[in-house]
C-alpha cells in the first residue's frame, strides 16, 4: 500500500506543477496580449512553456493579432486617406467657386457686353470643371462600393483597345496636336480572348489613354503583345520615382496634371482587379510605362 500512496503522492505533484505552468503560460498570453495591444509593434506573444495547448493557443493568438494589425494599419491609412481626399475635394471645388464669384462680381461692375461675356466665358470653363469633378467623384463611389461582380463574356482584347483608342484618340486629337504626339499603335494580329466585363474594360484603356496623354512630353506608344500584355509608355521626365509609385493613389495628382481628380489610374486599378488582373507603373530613364496583365 505504501508504493501505491507514493505514487498518488507523485502523481499529485506531477499535476501541481502541470496546473501551476499552465497558470503560469495563461498569464503570460494574457499579459503579453495586452502589451501588443497597447504598443505599436509586430512582436508576438510568446511563452515560456513547451506544452502543445498553451503553444497552440499563443499561435491562434498571434494570428488574430496579425490581422488586428493589418485592419488597425488599413484603417489607418483609410484615415489618412480620406483627410487628404477632403483636403483635395474642398481645393478643387474653392478654386472654382472663388473664380465664378469673383467673374460675377465683375459682371456686376461693367456694363460692357464684351467684357460680360468674357466674365460668362470664365464662369462656363470654370463650372465645367466642377462638373467633370463631381461626375467623377459620382463614378469611383459607384465603382468602389460596388461589390457585386459584373456581368463577364468572353471579349476579343484586340478588338476593345482599337475601339477605344479611336474613340478616344479622336476626342483628343486638339490635345494630341498641341503637344505634338502622334501615337504608335501596335496591337497583334494574335487573337487574344479574356473572360471580362466589356465596358469597364473600355473605362479601363480610356483612363489610361488619358493619363499618358496628361503626362506624355510629346509621344505616346500602346502595344498589346502576343502573350495579352497591354502596355501604354510615354516620356515624362517631370515625373518622379515617388510620384510614380503613388499614381494610383486615390486623388493623388502632380502638378503637371492639370483639371485632374487623380481618380483615373485609381479607378483602372480598381476595375483592373475586379476582372482578376494586375497593373502596374514602372519609370526609367524618364520613361512612364504602364501594364496590364488579364
Amino acid at each position: 500500500m505504501g508504493w501505491v500512496l507514493a505514487a498518488a503522492i507523485a502523481l499529485i505533484v506531477v499535476l501541481l506543477i502541470k496546473i501551476y505552468l499552465l497558470k503560469k503560460s495563461a498569464r503570460e498570453i494574457g499579459d503579453k496580449f495586452a502589451d501588443r495591444l497597447k504598443t505599436d509593434t509586430n512582436t508576438l506573444v510568446d511563452i515560456s512553456s513547451r506544452d502543445k495547448d498553451m503553444c497552440e493557443l499563443a499561435d491562434s493568438i498571434n494570428k488574430q493579432l496579425k490581422i488586428l494589425r493589418k485592419e488597425h494599419l488599413q484603417y489607418h491609412q483609410g484615415n489618412t486617406e480620406l483627410k487628404n481626399a477632403i483636403t483635395n475635394i474642398s481645393h478643387d471645388l474653392r478654386t472654382p467657386l472663388t473664380a465664378i464669384a469673383g467673374n460675377l462680381y465683375m459682371i456686376g461692375k461693367t456694363d460692357e457686353l464684351s467684357e460680360i461675356r468674357e466674365y460668362v466665358g470664365a464662369i462656363e470653363e470654370r463650372t465645367e470643371a466642377m462638373k467633370q469633378l463631381t461626375e467623377e467623384l459620382f463614378r469611383y463611389s459607384m465603382i468602389v462600393s460596388n461589390e457585386s461582380k459584373e456581368d463577364t463574356e468572353e471579349v476579343f482584347v484586340n478588338q476593345v483597345l482599337a475601339q477605344v483608342l479611336a474613340e478616344s484618340i479622336s476626342s483628343f486629337y486638339p490635345v494630341l496636336t498641341e503637344k505634338g504626339i502622334t501615337p504608335q499603335i501596335h496591337i497583334t494580329d494574335t487573337r487574344i480572348v479574356r473572360n471580362v466585363n466589356r465596358s469597364e474594360l473600355a473605362r479601363v484603356f480610356s483612363n489610361l489613354l488619358n493619363n499618358a496623354v496628361k503626362y506624355s512630353d510629346g509621344d505616346l506608344e500602346i502595344i498589346l503583345s502576343d502573350p495579352g500584355e497591354i502596355t501604354f509608355s510615354n516620356t515624362a521626365k517631370e515625373l518622379s520615382t515617388v510620384e510614380v509609385e503613388q499614381l494610383f493613389d486615390r486623388f493623388y495628382t502632380v502638378e503637371a496634371a492639370h483639371h485632374s481628380t487623380g481618380l483615373g489610374l485609381s479607378i483602372a486599378r480598381t476595375l483592373v482587379k475586379r476582372m482578376g488582373g494586375t497593373i502596374t507603373a514602372d519609370y526609367d530613364n524618364g520613361r512612364l510605362t504602364i501594364r496590364i496583365m488579364l
